[in-house]
């Protein structure tokens, strides 16, 4: 299995609109695309925006990155929430 932590630095005064459009369409796409959701934290007091997603299917990450990110339903997310994010920063994590 992949895990990736991904920190995301949201655009001041949109956390609300971030988190929304991450639970409303994120999730379940990516569910969709066999990936599996750990959960998702804020960091208010720094406008930051932390979770974890995993997958541990036949492909690889990075062939599955594109099959979401180039498909029609990713393409058709609106409000993209991905318009809020100001920085993103990923780590692929390994078990201690």
């Amino acid at each position: 299995m992949v895990t990736q932590l991904r920190i995301y630095t949201i655009r001041e005064g949109h956390m609300d609109d971030w988190v929304r459009g991450w639970r409303q369409g994120v999730v379940p796409l990516r569910r969709k695309f066999g990936y599996r959701v750990e959960g998702g934290w804020t960091i208010r007091g720094e406008s930051r925006f932390v979770w974890l997603l995993s997958h541990d299917g036949k492909e690889s990450w990075e062939d599955l990155e594109k099959l979401y990110y180039s498909s029609p339903e990713r393409n058709a997310l609106t409000p993209d929430p991905a318009e809020w994010v100001e920085k993103a920063e990923t780590w692929f994590l390994e078990s201690a």
